[in-house]
């Protein structure tokens, strides 16, 4: 039997998408995963990072003064860039998903079950494993 593989974007359509270009239809199952993967946090920021490397390659390369401050710089600007993409992490991953045919609030959604499921099968587990039983 043949198990049926999520088709991922090139290195080209992720800068795109990175960037915040729409993918084509066929790859909108993988825009879902994207956002809603365990990973979602680390993928939306690795997307963040990605978005400010022109930036960042031209503060350290061109601006003429000492390479500390240049550093300096950088690293300050990426910090308060992370910090506010941090901020509007769940509406910029609605956006990506509702601009791949999905309603708005999908991702959301979708990451809360799959939460409340993980917590369901916690209580499981304590349960049948007997613990905080008082016999």
């Amino acid at each position: 039997m043949r198990t049926r593989q999520r088709r991922r974007p090139t290195v080209l359509q992720w800068l795109w998408y990175a960037y915040g270009g729409g993918l084509p239809r066929e790859l909108a199952q993988w825009v879902l995963h994207d956002t809603t993967a365990r990973t979602w946090v680390l993928r939306h920021l690795s997307r963040a990072v990605v978005q400010l490397l022109p930036v960042l390659v031209v503060c350290l390369a061109a601006v003429p003064v000492s390479f500390g401050y240049r550093i300096s710089a950088a690293g300050g600007g990426l910090l308060l860039a992370l910090t506010f993409s941090l901020a509007y992490m769940t509406e910029t991953t609605e956006h990506r998903v509702a601009k791949a045919g999905f309603r708005p609030g999908t991702a959301a959604r979708i990451r809360e079950e799959r939460a409340e499921q993980a917590r369901l099968e916690r209580r499981s587990r304590y349960r049948r494993d007997g613990a905080g039983s008082w016999d």
